[in-house]
């Protein structure tokens, strides 16, 4: 490869300054780490350089000894004092820096649940100086010390909000580090193949150049993993999220029956008098791991002369309208009407499965491809719970192909597929400066872009909006 004097190409991504890395917070934060409420414990926990000091105000130990001397990763018994009152009974757990959650002195004050000892505890931290911590704070400051990247701050949120056990399996993956690892390799390798191109360009007039097929080939080999990682984001991001199912149909063909059987409890209110559901119900199921969030919608018909009903109806349409899959509910023991036409065409743009249900009564439906929907179509009876686990291998089986195994790197993060998506622009710029012949500035600069788009992925390269976007997601005293 030849060096000419070309004017270098911008890299399609932002390079980012690790000198503006956000730098920790030296106050001391407090935070109701459990939900307030009649509980057996609540939680109030201190992370900062005063944390000890603090507590050591507040809190008296049995034994009498100072809390300062307490040794790390102790737990001690004693009673929260505001000035000469005796506020509570608790168990003080200590954990000195840099053995903690965010390498900074932690204590968790472990009260009685009720409202008035845990909110009365909170109030005396902050009055001898601490903080209300921000939301996702503690696992900020975990990030900032060094103790996880970015990606594993990030799976703390997902555990807590995991809906399945496959939904936390890949969050604990991503926690245990398995989402660092991979992208970490290619990085690494990324890395090599700058620095070769590098020490070409600066030492060109001593003829140090690099192979161009041999370089075209290893950047290759890292698209190809990269593209792999993302093939896994539509599954990843399903069990994260969820699939948001709506069961729409004409009043009276058995929706809330379905529902209830689905979820295995009486969430809708069930009659023989059409119309009874007037506004959606929700309920949440497991589906070989994937979770499905039902939505019960009223009954959707083109005339109505009912207020409510009305209101009803254009919930229903919003909830289409959003919604991941449609499962169209009709009778199978009537034939069908003009309604039935009608919904489906709301229907036709979603993803769908006609679900015939009745399908313990005499079948007089007819011809479904009359509805001219390309969906598959289940029978089944929400009376007598028949049916129903072949509809839940259909949902699933248009959603997931094979299984997912604990370990597995799985994608479930909406920023983390946008920056590999960018990444791999960047890399198949290069590939094709490189088969063009043109100066090695141009390779060099699409990698930097590559490689700062993984960096963002792990959070070598953080920018304060990023982190305050992320952290805002979490509850506070996380």
């Amino acid at each position: 490869m030849k060096i000419n004097s070309a004017p270098l190409r911008r890299s399609s991504r932002l390079v980012f300054d690790k000198s503006k890395r956000v730098s920790e917070a030296s106050d001391t934060i407090v935070a109701i780490s459990t939900l307030t409420g009649f509980a057996g414990i609540g939680i109030v926990r201190l992370s900062g350089s005063s944390a000890l000091r603090i507590t050591s105000r507040i809190f008296h130990p049995i034994s009498k000894k100072n809390v300062k001397k307490l040794p790390s990763r102790s737990v001690s018994l004693g009673k929260i004092f505001d000035g000469k009152k005796i506020i509570d009974e608790v168990l003080l757990t200590i954990m000195k820096a840099p053995k903690s959650y965010t390498r900074e002195d932690v204590v968790e004050i472990s009260c009685h649940g009720g409202m008035v000892p845990i909110r009365k505890t909170l109030e005396l931290c902050i009055k001898h100086g601490a903080r209300p911590a921000d939301p996702g704070e503690f696992t900020k400051r975990a990030y900032l010390n060094g103790r996880i990247d970015l990606t594993q701050a990030e799976a703390v949120c997902d555990i807590i909000k995991a809906k399945t056990e496959t939904a936390l399996s890949c969050a604990m993956s991503q926690l245990n580090g398995g989402l660092s690892l991979g992208i970490n390799e290619q990085k690494s390798e990324l890395a090599d193949i700058l620095a070769a191109l590098e020490v070409s360009i600066d030492y060109s007039e001593d003829d140090i150049t690099v192979n161009d097929k041999e370089i075209t080939k290893r950047i290759e080999k890292i698209r190809t993993r990269l593209t792999e990682i993302l093939k896994t984001f539509d599954s990843g991001k399903i069990f994260r999220e969820g699939v948001r199912t709506a069961i729409i149909g004409k009043p009276n063909v058995g929706k809330s029956s379905l529902l209830n059987v689905l979820v295995g409890q009486n969430k809708a209110i069930v009659t023989e008098i059409p119309g009874t559901t007037r506004d959606t119900i929700e309920g949440t199921i497991d589906i070989s791991g994937m979770p499905l969030v039902l939505t019960d919608t009223a009954g959707i018909r083109k005339h109505s002369t009912d207020v409510v009903e009305k209101m009803g109806i254009e919930r229903s349409r919003n909830t289409l309208d959003s919604a991941d899959l449609v499962l169209m509910v009709l009778d199978s023991s009537s034939e069908l009407t003009a309604e039935d036409f009608h919904i489906a065409e709301l229907v036709a743009p979603k993803k769908v499965i006609i679900v015939l249900n009745k399908s313990d009564l005499k079948n007089r439906i007819g011809h479904l491809n009359d509805l001219k929907i390309s969906a598959p179509a289940v029978q089944v009876s929400a009376l007598r719970n028949e049916g129903i686990e072949k509809l839940k291998k259909s949902i699933h089986g248009l959603f997931v192909s094979g299984s997912v195994r604990t370990g597995d790197l799985i994608l479930t993060n909406v920023r983390h597929k946008i920056l590999i998506e960018g990444a791999l622009d960047s890399l198949g710029n290069a590939v094709r400066s490189l088969r063009k012949g043109l100066s090695e500035e141009f390779t060099a600069t699409d990698l930097r872009g590559a490689l700062n788009c993984l960096g963002e992925i792990t959070g070598e390269v953080p920018t304060e909006e990023i982190l305050d976007r992320i952290f805002s997601n979490f509850c506070v005293g996380k």
